[in-house]
């Protein structure tokens, strides 16, 4: 399967930029918003995860490929990134579990890709710059040619995205016998998350971004989920009204990422496109509730407005990032609702988060209360 050559390839950046390197990947030209991943493992995870639709990742680690790809470890269906830039594209993998090379991966799934570039100057780039849109071609050496093709892409702010990477039917996860039921609802949903719900014992239906609440609440479920997922929050107004009905049934509900910015949303709490966002996994959190920090893994490039969730009287502020006091966690006040930012459920790592779905489950039992 490997028809691998080290053509050459461009990197365009929105602001003019230009990055020269080797092809990676399928041969071809491929657009969207460029941000970076400071993990030092986990490229696959990255990779499937429903969040980056749209978007072209840098990863920082010097070495990407090197432990191949394994069926196993995939957050979704297929790869979600549209493109990738990395130092070391390492085709040869020393991983025995590994089913093949990210070369073949790549070449199966379309994606494209360019590698042998300087990642620490494009990272700081980005960095002092900001998220912008970029392109990426081993098919087209012409830059004026990029550059008509860049200018035709939608910026990401103001995109509705998660209904393109939704299931189009519902369907089951876990053991029908399980005590407890819950309702996901399915914005670009990983697959650790539900892995991490089987394991305390819960039953899953996940629907369908545009399912309403009425809909999900005819099977009966003991609580709901509103999953990660990519684009603007508040170019969702489906998904608000869905979070609104929830609540105003009370009904227990938790958040995660996407789903953390669609709880402040139906509260009347804005949401903001962040100048950078927050993508790696080694973002440190302090659980003020607790009193206790988590080291957590973090993708979004959107978030909730801080001034807005200090001003609001619907809901109280539960975890706060150490590195910029962004505000990464809620639960509403007289309702059963919390979210979190970030990704308790992160796989590889780290699992200091974990307790949060057992927080949930606790307050499907009735256990937990505030």
């Amino acid at each position: 399967m490997t028809n691998y050559t080290k053509l050459p390839a461009i990197l365009l950046l929105a602001d003019g930029t230009v990055f020269y390197g080797k092809a990676a990947g399928k041969i071809g030209t491929t657009t969207g918003e460029i941000c970076f991943n400071t993990g030092m493992t986990g490229y696959q995870e990255v990779f499937t995860d429903p969040s980056y639709y749209g978007q072209i990742m840098v990863t920082t680690n010097a070495h990407i490929g090197n432990y191949g790809m394994h069926k196993d470890e995939i957050e979704s269906g297929s790869i979600k990134i549209a493109g990738l830039v990395c130092k070391n594209y390492n085709i040869i993998y020393s991983r025995k579990e590994a089913t093949e090379s990210i070369q073949d991966n790549f070449q199966n799934e379309n994606i494209v890709g360019i590698s042998e570039i300087d990642t620490r100057a494009l990272v700081r780039h980005i960095r002092n710059k900001g998220a912008m849109n970029a392109i990426i071609s081993s098919e087209i050496t012409d830059l004026q040619e990029l550059k008509k093709q860049l200018a035709a892409v939608p910026s990401m702010d103001g995109l509705e995205l998660s209904s393109q990477v939704s299931t189009t039917e519902p369907y089951y996860y876990g053991n029908p016998d399980a005590s407890y039921k819950i309702a996901a609802l399915d914005l670009g949903i990983k697959k650790n998350i539900l892995r991490n719900f089987d394991d305390r014992d819960i039953y899953v239906k996940v629907y369908p971004a545009k399912t309403t609440f009425a809909e999900m609440d005819k099977w009966g479920a003991n609580g709901y989920f509103i999953s990660n997922g990519p684009g603007d929050p508040a170019a969702m107004p489906y998904a608000i009204e869905t979070v609104k009905s929830i609540l105003d049934a009370n009904k227990p509900m938790f958040g995660i990422c996407l789903g953390h910015q669609l709880l402040a949303e139906a509260n009347g709490i804005g949401t903001m496109k962040m100048f950078n966002g927050h993508r790696g996994l080694n973002h440190p959190v302090k659980n003020i509730i607790k009193n206790h920090c988590e080291v957590t893994s973090q993708n979004h490039g959107f978030g909730v407005i801080p001034e807005e969730v200090r001003k609001s009287d619907k809901v109280e502020i539960t975890h706060i990032n150490l590195n910029d006091d962004s505000i990464e966690g809620i639960r509403v006040k007289g309702k059963k609702a919390f979210s979190v930012q970030y990704h308790p459920e992160s796989s590889p790592g780290p699992h200091d988060s974990r307790y949060l779905f057992d927080d949930f489950v606790d307050l499907v039992k009735g256990k937990l209360a505030w």
